[in-house]
């Protein structure tokens, strides 16, 4: 028997999937070879943990955990967080891009309103950029 994904799941995860590609790859890549800025610890660490989280998300929304909105709504915050260091760094436009369509898919998976991460949000010092 076969269990069908709701369509709104499945976009979910599909922007949680592109987030999670884009993050790593840009954070091992792009950023890890920029230097300066781009390898600052909490631009990095929030890159990271973006990725992690998306994947982390993607597999609780596939194994139909209980636990997926709440972990939705904190990757929508860490995804908004990681949009803006982005912003801030420089020169990662579609980082941040994907990031901000993650959050709000994710937003949207939980019904929480798109208010860019109302919640906790990371620190992201201008003076360690």
């Amino acid at each position: 028997m076969t269990h069908t994904i709701n369509p709104q799941m499945q976009s979910c995860i599909d922007a949680c999937n592109r987030c999670h590609q884009t993050c790593l790859h840009e954070a091992m890549t792009h950023c890890l070879e920029s230097g300066g800025k781009h390898v600052s610890p909490d631009h990095m660490r929030l890159m990271l943990n973006c990725a992690e989280i998306c994947q982390m998300s993607i597999n609780f929304m596939l194994s139909n955990s209980t636990f997926s909105n709440q972990l939705c709504r904190v990757c929508a915050e860490v995804c908004d967080a990681c949009a803006r260091s982005c912003e801030q760094v420089g020169d990662m436009e579609e980082c941040a891009r994907v990031c901000r369509e993650c959050a709000e898919s994710c937003r949207q998976m939980t019904g929480s309103s798109s208010n860019q991460g109302a919640g906790a949000q990371e620190r992201v010092p201008a003076d360690d950029l």
